[in-house]
């Protein structure tokens, strides 16, 4: 199965669609940073990118799948109060059995999900590169809500680093 095939197949699976609809309506009000398909696309696009860059044998498939499945679970902490890292893990599962993915491939993009919030101090794990690329999706350097914004002025990502 080319690669293409499996991204696709989590890009029109009925749930993660459904997935999708759920965010966007919890966060049609909101003025921060929101969880839709371009934050996905970024967080994949960038992660391969480092990947690329530090000559890692992550297969692209499996960072794009941790990049359009980090967050699904939103709507799971918005309306359930439960950490959204676990809820899409939850949710990923049946997505990714049903795109073609390999157990092992599965446990690599669940450890993905689970720790894209902490920082993992080795920079060729996954999480790391997953950590980092969330963070730097974040296009903090042009919000108007930034004075707002309750992440720490450390982790706002007020510069862009290439």
């Amino acid at each position: 199965m080319k690669v293409q095939d499996k991204i696709n197949l989590i890009l029109n699976n009925k749930d993660y669609i459904s997935y999708l609809k759920e965010i966007e309506d919890c966060e049609k009000d909101r003025e921060f940073c929101t969880h839709d398909l371009k934050h996905f696309l970024d967080v994949a696009r960038i992660a391969y990118i480092i990947s690329l860059e530090k000559k890692l044998s992550y297969s692209k498939d499996v960072i794009y799948a941790i990049g359009l499945l980090h967050d699904i679970g939103r709507f799971k902490q918005y309306k359930e109060g439960i950490p959204h890292h676990k809820a899409s893990c939850e949710l990923a599962i049946p997505i990714l059995e049903q795109s073609g993915f390999n157990k092992e491939e599965i446990e690599i993009i669940l450890r993905g999900i689970l720790n894209h919030r902490n920082f993992i101090s080795d920079e060729s794990s996954i999480e790391n590169i997953i950590y980092r690329s969330d963070k730097m999706s974040r296009g903090c350097f042009s919000c108007k809500a930034i004075k707002k914004c309750n992440w720490d002025d450390e982790k706002k990502n007020v510069y862009i680093t290439y």
